[in-house]
């Protein structure tokens, strides 16, 4: 199917064509039949000027996104027309319309609202007394008149509070998903600044005793950096507005850069052990991202706090995720080791999805232990 068929704007048109033609219709069928012959001793026969009229209350319905209050006063003073000339149409569907748009489309404080509403309370006003005198019609017309402007305003109404609401969930969403991507950013950065501190140092240490391990220690810190400053431009990519030329949509790390992270560590120095169990299988964008940062954070503590090798194990159960990260820890080290915002921000990533996070210590270990369900929510 060509694509202008498809387009909002080839969509818009179509409605307010299909809109033009109800009036017309609607229009037409009061003029030429039911008024007519409800009012056949009283009422003007069609004719040329009564045409003009039905023109200038349904053509402006076509513009009616552009201009809803000139819609409104062009097609209610045709309405008020009809029954000054005598002609039987008793029910106006052109001003309904047009006060259907004007309350979809009005804005805090909008002159155009007061303008409209007197307008269409006069000329309805208007309207009524000329049907009563110069028709002598009853009172039912006149209701139903009166209750579908009340109608379409209402509906115009309840229609723009749910865009006003839908506007308001995008921009909440926008803001969560821009806090969490600031996260990651800090989180990346937080990993790599210590392990480019842990190299340097090595690399200090060892440049006279031992080149080739010194040179090593440089190559890693290299590495992390060209790294980092990669993710870091994908994150800022994400919090511009669209308007750049990077990378902004490339994915970001998750499960499967665990292994790398593991890898990372044993260039810098520290002795991790990963392994898996259960049967691996797809995860959420969410749960994804929050098991490397997790595991990211949990690596990163046990590196600059830890006393000897690390242990990772991913364990895939029948509804939830399973991160654990465990590493020796110095007896006389206090207590609340990575209780900072690391340990809080942690906990944060899994209560968000609906799981939790374990810290504990015991038999000279310390462990973080994270679990997060398969169906996690991923506005989070």
């Amino acid at each position: 199917m060509p694509e202008w068929l498809t387009s909002q704007r080839t969509r818009r048109v179509a409605v307010d064509l299909a809109l033009a033609a109800f009036v017309w219709i609607a229009t037409i069928s009061q003029w030429g039949s039911q008024g007519y012959d409800q009012f056949r001793d009283v009422a003007r026969e069609p004719d040329g000027v009564g045409f003009l009229l039905v023109l200038v209350a349904v053509l402006p319905v076509l513009a009616r996104r552009r201009n809803p209050l000139g819609v409104l006063l062009l097609t209610g003073t045709a309405s008020v027309g009809f029954i000054a000339l005598g002609y039987g149409v008793l029910v106006y569907f052109g001003p309904a319309v047009a006060l259907y748009t004007l309350a979809a489309t009005r804005t805090e404080g909008d002159v155009r609202v007061p303008i409209g509403i007197a307008f269409a309370v006069a000329a309805w006003a208007a309207s009524s007394a000329l049907q009563l005198v110069q028709l002598d019609a009853d009172g039912s017309a006149l209701t139903v008149g009166a209750l579908i402007w009340i109608a379409a305003w209402l509906l115009g109404d309840r229609v723009r509070e749910g865009r006003r609401r839908r506007v308001e969930r995008t921009q909440r969403t926008v803001a969560e998903e821009r806090a969490h991507i600031a996260r990651e950013l800090h989180d990346s950065a937080g990993h790599a600044i210590n392990v480019i501190l842990v190299q340097a140092g090595a690399a200090r240490v060892l440049h006279e005793r031992d080149p080739s391990r010194s040179r090593d220690a440089l190559t890693t810190v290299e590495t992390v950096a060209r790294e980092t400053l990669g993710e870091i431009d994908r994150l800022v990519g994400a919090l511009r507005d669209g308007d750049g030329d990077g990378d902004g949509t490339a994915p970001l790390p998750g499960i499967p850069e665990i292994d790398t992270l593991v890898k990372r560590h044993r260039d810098g120095g520290l002795a991790v052990r990963a392994e898996k169990t259960g049967t691996a299988r797809a995860v959420g964008p969410a749960v994804d991202r929050a098991a490397y940062r997790i595991a990211q954070e949990a690596l990163t503590n046990a590196a600059r706090h830890g006393g000897g090798p690390a242990h990772v194990t991913l364990d895939y159960g029948a509804d939830e995720l399973g991160l654990t990260v465990s590493n020796p820890v110095d007896p006389a080290a206090p207590a609340n080791r990575g209780g900072g915002r690391g340990l809080v921000g942690m906990r944060e990533r899994a209560t968000l999805l609906g799981g939790r996070l374990e810290v504990s210590r015991g038999g000279g270990d310390f462990r973080v232990t994270a679990t997060l369900p398969y169906h996690a929510s991923e506005a989070a």
